[in-house]
């Protein structure tokens, strides 16, 4: 049913009914019936939903996802690799990597009062960016959203469900000063398998958890707001990787020389 692929959609990319409402120009009651097959929906409003979701049309009517196609292009910097080198310029999902790392982070700075998943959102978000900007090669390679409180990792929940059911992490509900948190909680029986990790990967990751882990939410939500790649995608869509290469000296990571022709 049409209802249930939008809800799919939706949780997918960690849209809110009342986000989808607004952009459609209607109420949360009157959207949760098309959720539930209750309502059809106008031309207007299929179309609204297809360029949100990033489908076309004709899939977004069949309840269908297209295959990903992945283009590769040469590297912009030949001056910093090889000629002949190709870089994959659309993100290529690691899901083992994926975990490890998000193991990882919780091992280190989950206990952290001001660590729960607005914080992890970001906190994945700048390690997969920051490390692309720095090398030029992905290290998790997420998709990421462009959501209002900032970048979000589409297989975040994913993920979070399949660790639940393993017993790898427990959710927590609370609060962080009077704010609502979810916080994950991870096995303490549990190593995280760094073997998947090269060295300049792992000291990146603990750079980044060194300079960013004891901001609050709000902190690097409003930091992510400021990086170019989350300003200009558009709402409910993929974040360019490639974006990093403009980025301002607000979020820049890397030092640029005279051959880079980037900035």
């Amino acid at each position: 049913m049409l209802g249930t692929f939008i809800q799919e959609q939706r949780k997918k990319r960690s849209l809110s009914q009342e986000f989808l409402a607004s952009q459609l120009g209607l109420s949360r009651p009157t959207y949760l019936q098309i959720e539930q097959d209750e309502r059809d929906l106008t031309i207007t409003e299929a179309t609204k939903l297809a360029e949100i979701f990033d489908l076309a049309f004709e899939d977004f009517l069949r309840g269908e996802e297209p295959a990903v196609v992945i283009r590769i292009e040469k590297a912009k910097n030949p001056g910093k690799i090889k000629e002949e080198s190709i870089r994959i310029s659309i993100p290529q999902e690691r899901m083992d990597k994926f975990k490890q790392v998000l193991l990882y982070i919780l091992k280190k700075v989950g206990g952290k009062p001001n660590v729960g998943m607005t914080v992890l959102y970001k906190l994945l978000y700048f390690i997969d960016f920051d490390y692309y900007e720095r090398y030029e090669e992905q290290l998790m390679g997420l998709v990421y959203l462009r959501n209002h409180h900032g970048p979000t990792p589409l297989l975040f929940d994913r993920l979070i469900d399949d660790m639940m059911a393993s017993g790898d992490v427990e959710i927590v509900k609370s609060k962080f000063y009077r704010y609502p948190q979810v916080k994950y909680l991870i096995n303490p029986d549990l190593e995280p398998n760094l073997s998947i990790l090269d060295g300049r990967e792992k000291e990146h990751i603990d750079w980044e958890l060194q300079r960013l882990s004891d901001l609050t939410a709000s902190q690097l939500s409003e930091l992510s707001h400021k990086d170019v790649p989350w300003i200009s995608a558009e709402t409910g869509k993929p974040l360019d990787y490639e974006s990093v290469f403009y980025r301002t000296s607000d979020t820049s990571v890397r030092t640029y020389g005279p051959s880079d022709d980037a900035h």
